[in-house]
C-alpha cells in the first residue's frame, strides 16, 4: 500500500483544473465513466486528460482497487473533495465532502454501475445494429410470408437476444493476437484497422445466422407442441395456421443458409450446416424416446444438447474461427457456448415448474403436461422409483399430473436440477478464465460479461 501527495490545483475555475490518478492508466475505463458521471452531475466541470491528484493502491482478493482523492478549487467558494474506489476498471463507490455533490454522484454513480454490469449493455448499440439488418433479411415477396416471417423480429417481440449477445461479447473476449502473414504485418494501419471492422462484421453475421435459426426452431417447435403462446404473445401458429408457421420456419432457414454461405468459409458453414442437423435430431429423439429412454438422464443431456446447446456452442466457435484463433481458443469458446446453453435449459425446465405463464411468456407444466420428462422429475424417480411408474402410465390424466407435481414436490428433484445448471455453468466460467491472458481493457470487460451471463443464467426468473 502506497499513497503520494497532493498537488496544488488551479484556483482559475471549476471548468480548469487537473488532477493525476497513481498507478492507473488514463485509458481505464474507470477514469472515463468518473469524467462522464462528473460533467453530468455538474456542466460547468469538463475536465481535461491531464489530471493530477493522490491516491492509493492495494491488492484485493479479486483484482486491484485504486483509492483517488479529487480536489476542486474555485474563487470565493469552499474547497470540494471527491473521493472514488476503483477495482479493476469499474468505479465502485464515490463520496465528497459536499452534501449536494455526495447525494448528486450516489445516485449518479447507482445508474453508472447498473450501465457497468450489464452484459447486454455492452453490444446495445451493435444489437440495435442487427436488429435492422434482420427485420431487412427476413422481407418476402408474398405479404403473408413476410408477415409471418418477420412475426418474431418486431420491436416489441425480439426476445431477449441472448444468443447475438454471448456471440458479440464472445467476439470482443477472443480480440487476441491470431497469426498473420508476412503482407497483412506490413499492411499500414488503415488496412489493417480494415481487416478488423471486416472481421467484426463477419462475426456480427454469425449473430445474425444464430438468431434466424433459433426463431426458426421456435417456430417449428410451436407447431409441434401445439403452443398458444411465446414470448408473451400469441404464438404464430396459433395466429396463421401451422403451415404458414412451418413455411416461415423453412423461408428463415433459407435466409440463414444464404447468410453463410456469404462467409465463404467452408469450416464455419459445416459446423452450422451441422447445428441444423442438431436441431432435428433432439426434436425426433423428444418425439420418439422408448419408456426405458425417458426415464434416462443421459438421454435427456443428449437430446437438449441437441435441442438448445448446440447451436450456440457451435456459434461461439465459429467466431473463433472466423478470427483464426488456435483450435484451443475454439475449443474454449465452444465449451463455454456449451455449457451455457445447458445451464439455461436446465433452468428452463426448473422454471417450467415454478414460473408462472406470465412471467414466461408462455404456459406453465407445459413439458409435463405434453408428457416431456425433464431433469427435475428424473431427479425426483431417483428418489421415489414409484414416480417412474406414474410417468410411465403417460401423464395423459389430470389426476397423474397432480401426483407426478406431488412426488416432485417432496423430492429434492428440483434442487438437484438447479445443482446441475450450476455445475455447467461453472464450466462455462472456466473456459473463459482459461482463454490467454490480454490486458485490453474491452477483452477483459467482455469477459467479465461472458461470466456474468452465467450467474444470470442460474438466477433469472423468466
Amino acid at each position: 500500500m502506497f499513497s503520494r501527495g497532493c498537488s496544488r490545483i488551479s484556483r482559475i475555475g471549476l471548468n480548469r483544473f487537473r488532477w493525476r490518478y497513481p498507478c492507473l492508466p488514463a485509458s481505464n475505463s474507470a477514469v472515463a465513466a468518473y469524467h462522464q458521471l462528473l460533467c453530468n452531475s455538474n456542466p460547468t466541470i469538463t475536465p481535461s486528460l491531464s489530471k493530477y491528484a493522490w491516491g492509493s493502491i492495494g491488492n484485493t482478493s479479486c483484482s486491484f482497487s485504486h483509492d483517488a482523492r479529487h480536489h476542486i478549487h474555485c474563487n470565493a467558494t469552499p474547497t470540494v473533495e471527491i473521493h472514488i474506489r476503483v477495482v479493476g476498471d469499474q468505479l465502485t463507490w464515490i463520496t465528497s465532502n459536499s452534501f449536494l455533490m455526495r447525494s448528486i454522484l450516489s445516485s449518479s454513480l447507482e445508474l453508472l454501475l447498473q450501465d457497468q454490469s450489464d452484459p447486454f449493455s455492452l453490444v446495445a448499440d451493435e444489437l440495435s445494429l442487427l436488429a435492422d439488418r434482420l427485420r431487412s433479411m427476413v422481407v418476402a415477396e408474398v405479404p403473408k410470408l413476410a408477415s409471418a416471417a418477420e412475426y418474431f423480429f418486431k420491436m416489441g417481440v425480439e426476445g431477449k437476444r441472448f444468443r447475438p449477445t454471448v456471440l458479440l461479447l464472445m467476439a470482443t473476449a477472443l480480440n487476441m493476437p491470431v497469426s498473420m502473414s508476412s503482407a497483412d504485418r506490413l499492411s499500414p494501419a488503415r488496412v489493417v484497422d480494415n481487416l478488423e471492422t471486416q472481421l467484426r462484421r463477419r462475426q456480427q453475421c454469425i449473430a445474425e445466422i444464430t438468431e434466424m435459426i433459433h426463431v426458426a426452431s421456435l417456430l417449428h417447435d410451436d407447431v409441434l407442441d401445439d403452443a398458444d403462446t411465446r414470448r408473451g404473445v400469441s404464438s404464430l401458429n396459433s395466429l396463421m395456421g401451422n403451415k404458414l408457421a412451418v413455411l416461415a420456419g423453412d423461408f428463415l432457414l433459407s435466409r440463414a443458409c444464404v447468410a453463410l454461405a456469404s462467409l465463404q468459409n467452408t469450416e464455419v458453414v459445416s459446423l452450422l450446416a451441422k447445428v441444423v442437423e442438431h436441431l432435428v435430431t433432439g426434436e425426433t429423439m423428444q418425439m420418439t424416446t422408448t419408456s426405458e429412454q425417458r426415464l434416462n438422464m443421459q438421454y435427456y443431456m443428449e437430446k437438449t444438447y441437441y435441442k438448445t446447446a448446440s447451436l450456440i456452442s457451435n456459434s461461439c466457435k465459429a467466431i473463433a474461427l472466423l478470427a483464426g484463433h488456435t483450435a484451443e481458443a475454439a475449443t474454449l469458446a465452444y465449451e463455454y457456448g456449451k455449457n451455457l446453453g445447458l445451464a439455461y435449459q436446465l433452468i428452463d425446465d426448473v422454471l417450467d415448474f415454478t414460473g408462472t405463464s406470465a412471467s414466461l411468456g408462455k404456459g406453465s407444466l407445459s413439458d409435463i403436461r405434453h408428457g416431456i420428462i425433464t431433469a427435475p422429475l428424473l431427479f425426483a424417480i431417483e428418489e421415489f422409483p414409484q414416480l417412474g411408474e406414474v410417468v410411465q402410465q403417460g401423464l395423459e390424466n389430470p389426476a397423474d399430473i397432480d401426483l407426478a407435481l406431488d412426488y416432485l414436490g417432496k423430492s429434492q428433484g428440483i434442487q438437484k436440477a438447479k445443482e446441475l445448471a450450476i455445475k455447467h455453468a461453472n464450466l462455462a466460467a472456466e473456459a473463459i478464465d482459461s482463454l490467454p491472458e490480454s490486458d485490453d481493457e474491452d477483452v477483459r470487460r467482455s469477459r467479465r460479461a461472458l461470466i456474468d451471463l452465467t450467474h444470470r443464467v442460474i438466477n433469472r426468473t423468466k
